[in-house]
């Protein structure tokens, strides 16, 4: 129809921002706009920046916590996983917006900013204690909005391969490579509820009451239907007994049994020919 005789869209998180069709100032990351009202509704960056630790103590900080935080957060949801991303990012109108702050009238931060954000500020002992904990805080902040009618709990262990010489990788026999093996605990929604990254050699439900507790403890208070699913891994009695005294019912696989498989073997032997069709 023309740019002249389309209307510009506007946004609730920044009210000089107008969205129009203009070929002076382009972007091929527009789509972080929607995420960023999300975000806006429920003030789950915010929230982030308020439990993470700033070292610094300079006069000379160009940007916030909180921006550096929507920065590392909507690169990663653009495809961008590498911060020197950030060379380019740091002057796309979309990021500028989205990241707030000195951002949207200046640049957004640099690629060295942040790299000594993530590389040194996150991972201190207290920041990463933050982070395992702030996925499940952010999923209160939307269950406060939106009541949880049951709850469901994926416990599974994942591989993430490593390469050179990575404090805490090691070579794992199943997976057959050097790697991490971190533990997750999903909801039904495939919300991440707490996540522990662990040795590449640990066996795949280490460390299980370090990650599944806290979530337990979060929704102790709530009354409604609550269910637990495992794999083999989890075929714990330890584990049984703490979802027994929590009120879950659980589904978890029993690990093979090579003298019950020896037993019922004849059962599991397909007979010759075509089944007999019985109406």
């Amino acid at each position: 129809m023309g740019d002249t005789r389309k209307q510009a869209l506007c946004v609730q998180f920044d009210g000089k921002l107008k969205l129009a069709f203009c070929g002076a100032t382009i972007t091929s990351d527009a789509g972080l706009l929607p995420f960023r009202e999300l975000d806006e509704a429920f003030r789950l960056t915010e929230k982030g920046s308020t439990v993470l630790a700033d070292p610094r103590h300079g006069k000379n900080t160009q940007h916030t916590v909180l921006a550096m935080v929507r920065q590392a957060i909507y690169g990663r949801l653009a495809g961008y996983e590498d911060v020197n991303d950030a060379e380019r990012l740091r002057v796309d109108p979309a990021m500028r917006r989205v990241v707030g702050g000195r951002a949207k009238e200046k640049e957004a931060a640099s690629t060295s900013e942040m790299n000594r954000f993530e590389t040194e500020m996150l991972s201190s002992r207290k920041n990463l204690t933050a982070l395992m904990d702030l996925s499940g805080t952010w999923i209160d902040l939307v269950h406060e909005c939106v009541p949880l009618g049951k709850l469901i709990l994926d416990l599974d262990s994942s591989v993430s391969a490593t390469h050179g010489e990575q404090q805490g990788s090691a070579y794992n026999g199943y997976f057959e490579c050097m790697c991490y093996h971190p533990l997750f605990l999903f909801n039904q929604y495939g919300d991440l509820e707490l996540a522990m990254l662990r040795r590449g050699n640990h066996n795949s439900a280490k460390f299980w009451r370090r990650v599944l507790l806290p979530v337990i403890e979060r929704y102790r208070h709530r009354h409604h239907p609550k269910y637990f699913r495992g794999d083999a891994a989890f075929a714990i009695p330890a584990l049984y007994r703490v979802l027994e005294e929590e009120e879950f019912q659980y589904t978890i696989r029993i690990p093979s049994n090579d003298v019950l498989m020896s037993s019922i073997s004849h059962f599991l032997t397909r007979p010759r020919g075509r089944p007999t069709y019985k109406p």
